[in-house]
């Protein structure tokens, strides 16, 4: 007898569950589907890491999103693991060389970014803090050093969006012209991943451009561009302290770390090579994904609030940094 009441129950059970499953997907609009199936495109080698980041624009200018869809909180997500993936296809040697080898541009761009940030905010007549902010996300590592900083320094949302905004511009940009100029010089493989890990402000984007410009461009990329992520930690303490906030809003970013893991494990355990390439591959087609959810992130209404004079300074630091890194690699 008990049997049979546990029997009717788990029956109870799945059809109560398989009838919400149901009444879900009957809830679901066209925009659902649609973005579901630009997702999925941009999961395979169809979509291209541009074109996935111009999809997204389209949706979300169009007002085609589905409504209450959060593709920051998202993106956010998806992006850390999938760094963690690529972590899987990187060697440890190689990571320690390339670490070694841009150290020093890395910490010479990232004070000359800040310094000059500050000189050419007091020039620009900026707000101080959203001039800041656009500096350190210039500095690191865009969107992430940002809301690493803004804490530290008690920024304003205002203060916040403005400078989210023109990073995400200037990231957008960086996704076309960056491969472009480097097949233009003939860069190799190695010279571009170090250029647009200094350059290049959001992760998703360093690796984006680098992975349309060949997998060895990519991991040297993502080991540069991870390494000078570190430095958020000294410079959001450095900025709490400039601008008397809060040093004890720092924190480090969980997938750096999980990220170091992955190279190890790969390291220290190689007999499951396959099972590492099949990691680093999905984790490069995630990568996509991810940028057409910064895509959907990116609205008419965003650009128009960012305003001349915030876009103007981080054009100009942008230039700096990627004119002077440029000429630098070029001449090494």
């Amino acid at each position: 007898m008990g049997n049979l009441q546990k029997s009717t129950y788990n029956a109870h059970s799945i059809f109560y569950y398989s009838f919400v499953m149901l009444s879900s997907i009957r809830t679901l609009t066209l925009k659902h589907w649609l973005t579901f199936l630009i997702a999925a495109l941009c999961f395979s080698p169809l979509i291209s890491s541009p074109v996935a980041l111009v999809l997204g624009f389209l949706l979300a200018t169009a007002n085609l999103l589905p409504h209450g869809f959060n593709p920051a909180a998202l993106t956010k997500k998806l992006l850390a693991w999938s760094i963690v993936g690529l972590g899987f296809g990187i060697h440890l040697n190689e990571a320690v060389e390339a670490s070694k080898q841009g150290l020093g541009l890395i910490i010479v761009s990232i004070f000359a970014t800040l310094i000059l940030g500050t000189l050419l905010t007091r020039m620009l007549g900026i707000e101080k803090k959203t001039g800041h902010l656009i500096a350190s996300g210039t500095a690191i590592c865009g969107g992430s050093a940002i809301a690493a900083v803004a804490p530290a320094i008690n920024a304003k949302d205002e203060q916040i969006s403005l400078a989210l905004a023109t990073v995400f511009v200037l990231n957008s940009v960086a996704l076309f012209i960056f491969p472009a100029i480097g097949h233009l010089l003939d860069m190799s493989q190695h010279a571009f991943g170090t250029w647009a890990a200094i350059a290049i402000h959001d992760t998703s984007s360093v690796v984006g451009a680098a992975g349309a410009y060949g997998d060895e461009a990519l991991k040297t990329a993502t080991t540069l561009k991870l390494a000078r992520a570190l430095w958020i930690i000294p410079v959001a303490f450095i900025s709490a302290l400039m601008f008397k906030g809060n040093s004890k809003a720092i924190s480090v970013p969980s997938f750096i770390i999980f990220y170091c893991i992955a190279i190890a494990v790969a390291h220290f355990l190689p007999q499951f090579q396959p099972v590492y390439n099949t990691l680093f591959m999905l984790s490069k087609r995630m990568l996509v994904v991810c940028l057409f959810l910064i895509g959907c992130s990116i609205t008419l209404s965003k650009l128009k609030n960012a305003g001349p004079k915030p876009l103007l300074l981080g054009m100009m630091l942008w230039l700096a940094i990627g004119g002077g890194s440029l000429a630098y690699i070029e001449m090494a």
